[in-house]
């Protein structure tokens, strides 16, 4: 869903008429400075490369090429020729870590991780600190297993596609009484999906990136919301201001206030979800955006 958001964003602005757009796919980190230079003999005149991994190929490449302009998604940019399309999704967690606290049965929610990068920690940190508030709110104890922002500790999968991972990550969450799992793991959280669909009502998932229910509608009835980033139209924007001559070398930051992050709608769970807690949870996110919430995750991004 992550690439595919990127991609995404690239036709609509061609739908949009401002663009002609293309993509070549990585197999492996071996690909990244290949793929950049296949770009540039096309004469493209944006590169916009998708995800942290692609950070010192498309550094490499905007020093060799001060003329070639650059787009990365969830990496800072260069103030130059590299515009850094960075999403704040702590705050989105936040939302979540709330919502699963108060939506938990068991007392216990769980969250892991597909590998150790700010990008990833920075859900798990949104995650827990919303857990806690909720906490404090509610005189409430409810646990977070698989992550502590203080220790910055927890539990990864060492893979974004390894379900099977997922899946057994999963099942000890549930066996030790979580009943609400926050994969922040690209495909691996599908098998983590799986392992909660096959639990007979005993877990649901908060998905990340894009509408889980879109993304993986085969689990949807498993699906309590959504994390999202606006990749898409974050790129959409880039794309048609190159297409436009204007060139950003300001990074933009994706949040709650700007719809760069937030929650997607509940779908299924629409109806089983307290009135009074989709309330609290929709004033938790004003006062994020209002500022009367002040989030600690030090994953959050700033600026290049």
């Amino acid at each position: 869903s992550f690439n595919q958001s990127a991609w995404a964003g690239m036709q609509a602005a061609k739908a949009d008429g401002k663009a002609t757009v293309s993509y070549l796919p990585s197999t492996t980190a071996s690909d990244y400075a290949k793929n950049i230079s296949a770009l540039e003999v096309k004469k493209c005149k944006l590169i916009v490369t998708v995800g942290f991994n692609l950070a010192d190929a498309t550094t490499a490449a905007a020093k060799a090429a001060p003329s070639q302009h650059f787009a990365i998604v969830d990496n800072g940019g260069n103030k130059s020729n590299i515009q850094g399309l960075q999403f704040n999704t702590a705050q989105a967690g936040f939302q979540a870590g709330y919502l699963a606290a108060g939506y938990s049965k068991t007392g216990k929610v769980a969250t892991y991780g597909g590998m150790e990068f700010p990008s990833v920690t920075v859900y798990m940190d949104g995650f827990w600190e919303g857990v806690q508030y909720y906490n404090t709110k509610h005189s409430t104890k409810v646990q977070v297993l698989g992550w502590d922002e203080k220790t910055q500790k927890g539990s990864f999968a060492a893979s974004f596609t390894d379900q099977t991972k997922g899946s057994q990550l999963a099942k000890n969450f549930i066996q030790a009484g979580a009943d609400v799992l926050y994969p922040v793991a690209g495909g691996t959280g599908l098998g983590t999906a799986a392992a909660a669909q096959a639990s007979g009502g005993k877990a649901v998932v908060i998905w990340v990136d894009t509408d889980g229910c879109i993304a993986a509608s085969q689990y949807c009835n498993v699906f309590l919301t959504t994390t999202f980033k606006g990749i898409d139209a974050a790129v959409k924007t880039s794309v048609e201001s190159a297409s436009a001559g204007t060139f950003a070398t300001a990074d933009y930051i994706g949040t709650l206030a700007n719809g760069g992050t937030g929650l997607s709608p509940y779908h299924d769970f629409a109806s089983k979800v307290p009135t009074a807690l989709q309330t609290e949870v929709t004033q938790v996110g004003k006062d994020i955006e209002s500022g009367t919430i002040v989030l600690t995750s030090k994953s959050q991004p700033k600026a290049s």
